[in-house]
């Protein structure tokens, strides 16, 4: 019996745990981001340290990824996608454990790692076990809990938090993992696993880990050290460039690379690949910015603030099942420009927000939003698959989760010093106006009791609010158009765009 004709005993049972499996991964890029503060404190560390339980995550989990393709070939799907599970629930018991800093971040970074593949897996295992027909249904159900899961992340993490003890939200992967490994192992036992042995590409991978980590350390870290005027900065710059610069020269002549470049080859792989990741970022930055924006500005608690994102996910649950069935008999592309289109209007609709904008206006917005969400995901990832052989769906999937994850992680780090930047320009413009001679000035002056300390430091903080409210209309627009531009680059793929399944499955 080939994998190609193999069948789970229960096509339902099959599709709970691998995806229960990735939504415990994705839940944990975004669990933690409210308990940050406490989590600091607890451990004894500033704010600037706490972030490190993020990027420590992000970093290990990108590098991962396109590892994916040669540990499948290595040891077979279904034990990779077994050992990636049980050693996250190991690694998230280990962070619930930590008692300090370097503890939770040494554990984040192995559960970051041991995360890698489990994305990637479950899409190749979910398209090797659906028939044909089905198959744009189940991407469409592995999308959906792609958006669900960091959508869910801060209200879980904000609740579990207040209710119990930071060490839970990691502690919550237990049980988890281990029902989703028990799954797919009684539903894939019977799966024929067929493997090969290649070399590994450690020099690419060494170039990989120098090259994206010290990128990322210098996105993180640049904002607060005023970029380039910081000489650690320039330096982990210019590490990163010859790094990252070797990488590619190396992979591109290497006959087993780490990361398989020449998969840009395939028109749609190429086109689908960039619609995916500048799309993910631009998801990954509103869900960013409007939060923070909500709570510094508006006054919001991170519950409400959560609260008032979550809509985002409501249509996307009801109409995935629908998009997956029914998304075969349209154009690929229509419905991606249909998403880009639908997210582009949400993201100029933000546009038009005020320091005055009601709870329900914002989570109108988020609803609306929603239709674009539901038609992103299943598309674009069977349009960049579609004109893959078989035998590289394995390394293509890895390589565009790859890329998508560095796409959300860098838009992390130039989504806030793109927003503060404009306050900060926003702010110094609205100042130049306020002068004891400007009526106006005189006028708000008098309302707050006249001059003194406490009524100039009002008066700063309604220009620091207009300030960010300006620069929140920026960023949207400029995003809003972004997804316009989007529309563009899809209609560069060429169908047919089914996706594909072979003898050799997507991971062999």
């Amino acid at each position: 019996m080939s994998n190609a004709s193999f069948k789970p005993p229960s096509l339902l049972l099959s599709t709970i745990g691998l995806s229960l499996a990735t939504f415990m991964q994705v839940l944990d890029t975004t669990i933690a981001n409210v308990a940050l503060p406490t989590i600091s404190g607890n451990l004894g560390v500033s704010s600037e340290q706490g972030t490190w339980v993020i990027t420590s995550f992000a970093v290990s989990n990108a590098i991962a990824l396109p590892l994916t393709g040669w540990l499948s070939r290595r040891f077979g799907e279904v034990k990779l996608f077994l050992w990636a599970t049980i050693l996250f629930v190991l690694a998230s018991f280990m962070c619930g454990i930590s008692t300090s800093m370097p503890e939770l971040v040494g554990f984040r970074v192995l559960q970051g790692v041991v995360a890698g593949p489990l994305y990637p897996m479950t899409q190749t295992l979910l398209i090797a076990v659906y028939p044909p027909a089905k198959r744009g249904m189940a991407l469409a159900l592995l999308a959906m809990v792609t958006v669900v899961a960091p959508i869910a992340g801060p209200i879980l993490g904000g609740w579990i938090t207040d209710s119990y003890s930071w060490p839970w939200i990691f502690f919550i992967n237990v049980p988890i993992g281990i029902f989703a490994c028990a799954v797919v192992r009684q539903q894939m036992a019977a799966r024929p696993v067929v493997t090969s042995r290649q070399p590994m590409d450690y020099v690419g991978l060494i170039a990989l880990i120098i090259g994206v980590g010290a990128l990322q350390i210098v996105l993180d870290k640049g904002n607060d050290a005023d970029w380039f005027e910081n000489n650690y900065i320039i330096l982990g710059a210019v590490i990163s460039a010859i790094a990252l610069a070797f990488f590619v020269i190396w992979e591109l002549t290497d006959d087993h690379p780490v990361v398989n470049l020449k998969l840009f080859k395939y028109r749609n792989f190429r086109f689908g690949t960039i619609v995916l990741v500048l799309g993910y970022a631009g998801f990954f930055g509103i869900n960013l910015i409007l939060p923070q924006w909500l709570q510094t500005q508006l006054g919001y608690t991170a519950t409400w603030a959560g609260l008032a994102v979550a809509p985002l996910g409501i249509l996307p649950v009801l109409m995935s099942p629908f998009v997956g069935k029914y998304a075969t008999r349209f154009d690929l592309r229509i419905l991606a420009g249909l998403a880009f289109l639908a997210i582009g209007t949400s993201c100029f609709m933000r546009a038009g927000f005020t320091n005055e904008v009601d709870f329900t206006h914002i989570a109108l917005v988020q609803l609306f939003m929603g239709i674009g969400v539901a038609l992103f995901f299943m598309p674009t990832l069977t349009i960049l698959l579609s004109d893959l052989p078989p035998a590289q769906i394995a390394d293509g999937s890895g390589l565009a989760t790859f890329l998508r994850t560095l796409g959300g992680s860098f838009a992390a780090s130039l989504t806030t010093w793109i927003w503060i930047r404009r306050a900060d320009q926003h702010h110094a413009y609205l100042s130049e106006s306020i002068t004891a001679y400007d009526p106006a000035t005189q006028h708000a002056i008098q309302q707050m009791g006249g001059a003194g300390l406490k009524t100039y430091q009002q008066l700063d903080g309604i220009v620091e609010a207009q300030a960010y409210m300006l620069s929140t209309v920026d960023y949207f627009t400029l995003l809003g158009w972004m997804f316009m531009g989007l529309i563009l680059i899809v209609w560069l793929a060429k169908p047919p765009f089914a996706a594909k399944a072979g003898p050799e499955a997507a991971g062999h």
